[in-house]
């Protein structure tokens, strides 16, 4: 089962999400670890352009996301409570949201100097010919707390499932694991 129905997720939503999972975690780290290298550390550049290229990466991942999304089945709510499911919701997006702030100030972080970003030694992301005082400083603030927020989001959603899954008894988390049928 490729796509979502009313019932389950479907595998490539599923994909999405775990892909998407770990890497906003991977990037977190590899983020934490890489502003504490001095300009001589052996790996400064090296893991400076691998978040760049994971970023990049990411972000087209994160549009075709939501295009899937925008197109695609959702899956009914598996709680009753309709206040819940509401706060749910709302979380989802605000973690689009700021899933998005990121991916523009780490774009903005990254193309103050007027440089394109090399992804991955393939392609080249142009800079836009926009910058503004500050710029590079301003949108590393953005890109960490915004990073950071994005981080408690995450964890708070992994704590929604695993409410589902032990207290609840529903399958919430297991429909995000694997596709299920409306029998199950």
């Amino acid at each position: 089962m490729f796509k979502n129905s009313p019932a389950s997720y479907g595998l490539i939503a599923i994909i999405l999400h775990w892909l998407m999972a770990l890497t906003i975690f991977g990037l977190f780290g590899l983020g934490l670890y890489m502003v504490e290298l001095t300009y001589y550390d052996s790996w400064y550049k090296g893991s400076l352009d691998l978040h760049k290229s994971i970023g990049l990466t990411f972000a087209a991942v994160f549009l075709f996301r939501i295009l899937w999304r925008s197109f695609s089945t959702q899956p009914k709510p598996l709680g009753t409570n309709k206040t819940m499911n509401q706060i749910a919701h709302t979380a989802h997006i605000i973690m689009y949201i700021i899933l998005a702030v990121i991916v523009v100030a780490g774009y903005l972080i990254s193309t103050a100097d007027g440089r394109a970003i090399e992804v991955f030694t393939l392609f080249n992301v142009p800079a836009i010919n926009f910058t503004f005082d500050g710029q590079a400083d301003i949108a590393g603030e953005v890109h960490y707390y915004a990073a950071c927020t994005l981080i408690g989001f995450a964890v708070l959603h992994a704590l929604g499932a695993l409410k589902h899954h032990f207290i609840d008894k529903d399958k919430t988390l297991i429909r995000m694991i694997k596709p299920i049928n409306a029998k199950n």
